[in-house]
Order: C-alpha cells, then sequence, then structure tokens
C-alpha cells in the first residue's frame, strides 16, 4: 500500500466526491471511493456552517482523525474516504464516532474482522 500516513492527499478530494458513493450516520457522512492506489486514506471536512467556533471544528476533526485511524485496520486496503462532521458530532466522545463510523463502513460491506 502507499505510504505516508493515513492521511488523504488534499489533491484527491475531487476524485473521492465524484465517486457519489455517500453514506450518512448520526455524527459523520462518509463519502467513498475504491481503487487499487487507495491505501486505507482518509480526509475530513467540518464546515463553518454547521460549527461556528473554531475549537468545536477542531475538536470535531481531532475526533473524526482518530476514529478513522483507530478503525483503519478493519478497512479494505483499496478503499479511501472523507468525513464530513455532522452537527450530532458535538458533545460526543470518541468512542462514540468510533461506533458511528464502525456503523457506516459495515453497511457499506467495507468493515472486516
Amino acid at each position: 500500500p502507499p505510504e505516508g500516513g493515513f492521511r488523504l492527499d488534499s489533491t484527491r478530494y475531487r476524485a473521492v466526491f465524484d465517486a457519489k458513493q455517500s453514506l450518512s450516520g448520526r455524527t459523520v457522512v462518509a463519502y467513498v471511493k475504491r481503487g487499487s492506489d487507495a491505501g486505507r486514506k482518509a480526509g475530513v471536512v467540518v464546515s463553518k456552517r454547521t460549527f461556528h467556533d473554531a475549537v468545536d471544528r477542531n475538536r470535531a476533526k481531532r475526533l473524526m482523525r482518530e476514529a478513522s485511524r483507530l478503525s483503519r485496520a478493519h478497512l479494505p486496503a483499496d478503499v479511501e474516504m472523507i468525513l464530513i462532521a455532522r452537527g450530532g458530532i458535538r458533545g460526543r466522545k470518541c468512542a462514540d464516532v468510533m461506533r458511528d463510523f464502525e456503523h457506516l463502513a459495515r453497511r457499506a460491506g467495507l468493515w472486516e474482522n
């Protein structure tokens, strides 16, 4: 798999959005794209419209990054995704976001044990 950590390169965001495969949970919306060069990477997006304060935006980003990092081993190697924070992530713990992320991945048939 490609090296360079687990963050999706910003140049790949358009390709993932263009794949138009999305799933929504209580705390996140995930856009998913599969391809041989993917390497289990994830990008995060938090809108100023949903989260006015920078503190809230940064916390949402941290929660989503950590949830995807900890869940990474359960995802197929050929997947890349973008996670978008929903208002429901506010006040949640990492375990809540991870549970929601796992639920999304299972629904998409992407969760491997």
